[in-house]
C-alpha cells in the first residue's frame, strides 16, 4: 500500500500554511490509540507522526459532557422508550434504531474529519389504517430533533386537499406553503396516492412536481413521509419517474394479530386507568376473532380496539351509575358485560 504523508501539525496543534494562501484544513485525526496503531499498520502514517498523535491524545482528555448533551441523550432515550412501548412493529423498530445509529456514527466521523454522504431520510410508510404509521412518524420526528437532524421535530400531517388547489398556480402555492410550515420537522402526507388519481391533467400532478423539487431543495431541513395502503402506494410510486428513488427508506406496517390487539387493549385501558378482568379479555378476544374478513383493511387494527375500549368504558359508566358506593377497584375494572353488544338492533361494529 502506498504511504500517504498527512500534513504534520506543530506541537501546539496548528497546521502549516498552504501554498495557495488558503486557510489550512485540518486533516483526519485519530480518535484513539488503537486507531493510531491501525494507521501505522495500514501505512497511512510514519512512526514519528504516530508518536505525536499518541502524545496529543494523552494531552487531550475527552471533553466533559455538557448539560445540553445530557438533555439531548435523555430526549433520545425517551423517544426510543416510546417506540419500544408500541406493540409489535419489530421490523419498524429495527430500522429506526439503524437510523439512530447511522446519524450518531456520521457525527463521530465528522469529528475526526471523515467524509459523509448527504443525509436523506425521506420515507414511505405502507399499511392499513390503525397500524401505527402516524404514531411512529411523531416519535421519529422527536428522535431526529434530539439527534440534531431536524431543528424543531414537529409533525405536519396533510392530505390531498391541503396540497391541491382549484386553479392553475394555486396548487404550487398551497404545496409550498405546507412545506414551509413543515421545515425543521416531518411532513406526513396520508393517502399520498390520491395525488395521482386524477391523471395527467389533474392538479395533483403539479403538487407532486412541486413536492419533489422542494424536498430536494430542503432535504437538510425536512423529512417527507408518504403514507397509504400498500398496493396503492406501489402504483403511485410508478406514476412519476424517479419518485421511488427519492425515498430511500420504505417501511411496511403489518396488520396486528389478535394477540397483539389484546395487548394493545390492555395498554390503552391502562393509559386511561382502567383494567380488563379475565372475562373482559376473553370477550374482547372473541369479538376480534369474529370480525369480518378484510375488516382491518378498512378501519380495523388499533383504531378498532380503541373504539371497543371507549365503548366499554361508556357501558361501565352506565353499569355503575346506580352504584354510588363503588370503590376504586370497581371503578377501574372492565368486565365481559361491558364489551357485549347492546341489546336490540342499531349498533354495528365500532
Amino acid at each position: 500500500m502506498e504511504r500517504v504523508v498527512l500534513p504534520h501539525p506543530s506541537r501546539d496543534g496548528r497546521m502549516p500554511p498552504r501554498r495557495d494562501g488558503q486557510l489550512p484544513r485540518r486533516p483526519p485525526q485519530p480518535s484513539s490509540p488503537d486507531e493510531v496503531l491501525r494507521w501505522i499498520e495500514e501505512g497511512r502514517i510514519a512512526p514519528p507522526q504516530a508518536v505525536d498523535y499518541l502524545h496529543r491524545l494523552e494531552r487531550e482528555p475527552a471533553p466533559p459532557v455538557t448539560e445540553d448533551e445530557r438533555q439531548r441523550e435523555r430526549e433520545i432515550e425517551a423517544a426510543l422508550a416510546d417506540l419500544d412501548a408500541l406493540i409489535g412493529l419489530h421490523h419498524v423498530k429495527r430500522v429506526i434504531r439503524e437510523i439512530r445509529a447511522y446519524v450518531t456514527v456520521r457525527e463521530r466521523r465528522s469529528r475526526v474529519g471523515l467524509i459523509n454522504e448527504p443525509l436523506t431520510l425521506h420515507m414511505v410508510f405502507t399499511g392499513n389504517p390503525g397500524t401505527g404509521k402516524t404514531t411512529v412518524a411523531r416519535i421519529l420526528a422527536r428522535l431526529l430533533r434530539a439527534l440534531g437532524v431536524l431543528e424543531k421535530g414537529h409533525l405536519v400531517e396533510v392530505e390531498r386537499a391541503d396540497l391541491v388547489g382549484e386553479y392553475i398556480g394555486h396548487t404550487a402555492q398551497k404545496t409550498r406553503h405546507v412545506i414551509h410550515q413543515a421545515l425543521g420537522g416531518v411532513l406526513f402526507i396520508d393517502e399520498a396516492y390520491s395525488l395521482a388519481r386524477g391523471g395527467e391533467k389533474d392538479f395533483g400532478k403539479e403538487a407532486i412536481d412541486t413536492l419533489v423539487k422542494q424536498m430536494e431543495d430542503h432535504r437538510q431541513r425536512l423529512v417527507v413521509i408518504l403514507a397509504g395502503y400498500r398496493q396503492e402506494m406501489a402504483w403511485f410510486l410508478q406514476t412519476n419517474p424517479g419518485l421511488r428513488s427519492r425515498f430511500p427508506i420504505h417501511l411496511t406496517f403489518p396488520d396486528y394479530t389478535v394477540e397483539e390487539l389484546v395487548a394493545i387493549a390492555h395498554q390503552m385501558a391502562g393509559q386511561r386507568q382502567y383494567v380488563l378482568d379475565a372475562g373482559a379479555e376473553q370477550r374482547l378476544r372473541e369479538i376480534l376473532l369474529a370480525l369480518p374478513p378484510g375488516f382491518g383493511e378498512r378501519s380495523g387494527n388499533a383504531r378498532t380496539v380503541r373504539n371497543l375500549i371507549e365503548r366499554a368504558i361508556r357501558r361501565q359508566a352506565v353499569r355503575l351509575l346506580e352504584r354510588p358506593g363503588a370503590g376504586r377497584e370497581e371503578l377501574m375494572r372492565l368486565t365481559a358485560a361491558d364489551f357485549d353488544p347492546a341489546p336490540g338492533r342499531g349498533e354495528g361494529w365500532p
